[in-house]
């Protein structure tokens, strides 16, 4: 088994790029402004950036690479790389992470260990802002997906990354190498396979990745769960001979506002064959990062404990395998739930929503007064939103455009969906109080619905990341594989506090 990421040194310095001793320079360079970057750098490469512009080699749109043919004259550096951002107007959080990614993914197949990073296009950024980003994005990008491979011997990872910018940017560099790293163990753990994440290896290594200063954590077993009168987790992890657990961390620092807590509730189903309602054969291995939304909350809170957020925050992840032995839950079944409330299962497959329940519930029990869940919950979300954007729902208006805005400036995409009272009656049950799975009508509607009838009172949201926890195509910014999506919006959301919610 391979070490799957590296965490490079990240550094600032003020030094001219020139000037950096490193492998590899990084030079971004927006679309708009080819012609005054080549002006700028003819002289030192020797006409070679302005010739690859003349004859469209390079265009500097969005996360394009161009590697200088000629050193640089006088520079320490042996390599210069240059990155597209497109149109400076639309040079973003999401942008500049992008092509921070891309420019060390091509850094890490050239096999240059040393990297600058020329922080010579501003953006629409201010300098804190982007050094995070970029550095979060130099971090992400020195990860490898081939853990279990017997032969990767060839791959590597940059061991040292300097921002060439402001002294006053040092904090901010290593708060998005911090997260970098959070989200890079993240992706670990979704990235594992069902045989070596059972729930109670899960339970284990999350509590191993939030064992941080500030975070105290506790795992409940199956009896303890019982006693909690948590039926619908129970009934979704009868069909295993794996017991489920339920994690509990909390982060409470000295000097907290008082009266409010951010709750974060993660899906951590470690493997879903759909139960009963069996899923079909083909794509079922992927079911594996049926757990991304724990993964997804437990790194959040390692990282706000690391950044030691003046917030007091909770994390809930219900773990459980979803399989169709003997004892399983049947169509047709009734659940009662944590809340007292009964539940029709008339699709064993709609297993996510059941355990988030009882886990919501249990948030509110332990006094979180703002809520954000987090799961793979419908393919109805990817039939709506495709595989770049995360389902946004939940209530009220202010809390929700609160976490809009986080994502903004995380540099993450998701889109608000309605939540229409009308809804709500296609979860009627003839003998419970509603059923599980109303069908495929507004199917990521309907779930976030179901969700909502345990989030209590207060503010809550539940983010689907059904389509964008997992990349299934390699791109330039993103690996194939577990993605980590949304962790830095929830990073963002505690750092926001509770404005006005």
């Amino acid at each position: 088994m391979h070490v799957p990421y590296e965490v490079p040194r990240v550094s600032v310095s003020d030094a001219a790029p020139g000037a950096a001793d490193v492998d590899l320079i990084i030079i971004p360079i927006a679309q708009d402004h080819t012609a005054s970057a080549s002006g700028t750098y003819d002289a030192v490469f020797g006409g070679d950036l302005g010739a690859a512009i003349a004859r469209g080699e390079f265009c500097a749109k969005s996360c394009e690479i161009y590697v200088a043919r000629r050193p640089g004259k006088d520079w320490r550096a042996s390599r210069v790389l240059f990155v597209g951002g497109g149109p400076r107007a639309e040079i973003d959080a999401e942008r500049i992470h992008r092509m921070a990614v891309s420019a060390a993914h091509a850094a890490r197949q050239q096999r240059d260990g040393r990297i600058a990073w020329a922080d010579v296009e501003p953006g629409m950024l201010s300098t804190a802002a982007r050094v995070e980003l970029i550095a979060e994005g130099l971090t992400f990008a020195n990860f490898d997906g081939g853990t279990y491979k017997s032969r990767n011997h060839d791959r590597f990872f940059v061991t040292h990354a300097v921002i060439l910018t402001s002294p006053d940017a040092a904090v901010a560099a290593a708060t998005g190498c911090a997260t970098g790293e959070s989200i890079n163990a993240a992706r670990v753990l979704i990235n594992e396979p069902g045989n070596l994440l059972t729930p109670r290896l899960l339970a284990e290594k999350a509590q191993s990745l939030a064992s941080v200063p500030g975070i105290t954590s506790e795992v409940l077993d199956e009896r303890a769960i019982q006693a909690l009168g948590m039926g619908m987790l129970l009934g979704v992890a009868q069909g295993s001979v794996e017991p489920p657990r339920l994690l509990v961390l909390r982060y409470e620092p000295a000097g907290a506002p008082a009266g409010q807590t951010l709750g974060l509730v993660g899906k951590g189903v470690t493997f879903d064959t759909g139960g009963i309602s069996l899923k079909p054969a083909d794509g079922m291995e992927r079911m594996k990062d049926d757990m991304a939304g724990g993964a997804t909350v437990v790194a959040a809170l390692r990282s706000i404990a690391l950044q030691q957020l003046p917030i007091r925050a909770i994390a809930v992840v219900p773990m459980v395998e979803n399989m169709p032995g003997g004892k399983a839950v049947k169509p047709g079944d009734i659940l009662r739930a944590a809340s007292g409330l009964t539940v029709e299962v008339n699709n064993t497959d709609a297993e996510g929503r059941l355990i988030l329940g009882d886990a919501l519930w249990y948030a509110r029990q332990l006094g979180a007064t703002h809520l954000v869940d987090v799961a793979t919950l419908t393919g109805a979300v990817v039939v709506a939103l495709g595989k770049t954007t995360t389902g946004l729902f939940g209530t009220p208006e202010p809390w929700l455009h609160h976490i809009r805005k986080a994502a903004e400036t995380a540099g993450e995409r998701l889109w608000p969906m309605p939540l229409f009272p009308d809804y709500r009656d296609q979860l009627k049950s003839e003998i419970a109080d509603m059923v599980n799975s109303p069908g495929r009508p507004a199917g990521a509607i309907t779930a976030a619905m179901f969700l909502k009838e345990f989030a209590g009172e207060g503010p809550w949201a539940h983010l689907d990341i059904a389509g964008t926890a997992w990349a299934e195509d390699h791109k330039p910014w993103q690996p194939k594989g577990a993605t980590g999506a949304m962790i830095r919006t929830l990073i963002d959301v505690a750092r926001g506090g509770f404005p006005g919610v």
